[in-house]
This record gives structure tokens, sequence and C-alpha cells, in this order.
């Protein structure tokens, strides 16, 4: 069987450290529906994970975000140190 690469970009809203079994959660809207994807961070399954932007939140874990659409489910962009 061959396998082909598909990005799958979105919001971190949980992150799982426990060793071997460490993963994260990914959330984005797709066709107006909200897609949660969860990738374990030792997979061979996955290529690469790349940080586009970060934000600035006050919880670990953005559960919230499940309930909130359009701007109110933005996250404010971390502005980059000097």
């Amino acid at each position: 069987d061959r396998e082909r690469l598909q990005a799958f970009e979105g919001v971190v809203i949980a992150k799982k450290n426990r060793g071997i079994g460490s993963a994260f959660t990914v959330r984005k809207i797709s066709h107006g529906e909200g897609v949660e994807r969860v990738f374990q961070t030792h997979s061979k399954m996955i290529d690469s994970v790349e940080v586009k932007r970060r934000g600035k939140v006050r919880q670990a874990k953005l559960y919230y975000l499940r309930e909130l659409t359009g701007r109110k489910a933005r996250i404010k962009e971390k502005l980059a140190k000097r």
C-alpha cells in the first residue's frame, strides 16, 4: 500500500506528556465544522511538526475553544521578545 502525506493545520488545544505515550490534540475548522485530531508525538506516521504562530493563553488545556465560534475563538498572538 502507498501512503501519502496530508497536512493538518490548526490550534493545539492540549498536550499530554507521558514519555513514549506523549500526544497532542489539534483542532481546526473544516467546512464550518470543528475537527479535532490526536497525534502521538513519537509516531512514525508523523513526518514533521511545524509551529506557525504562538499564542498567549493562561490555561494549559484550551477545551473552552470548542464552545466559541468566529472571532471569539481567536487567540491573541504572543509578541516576540527583543
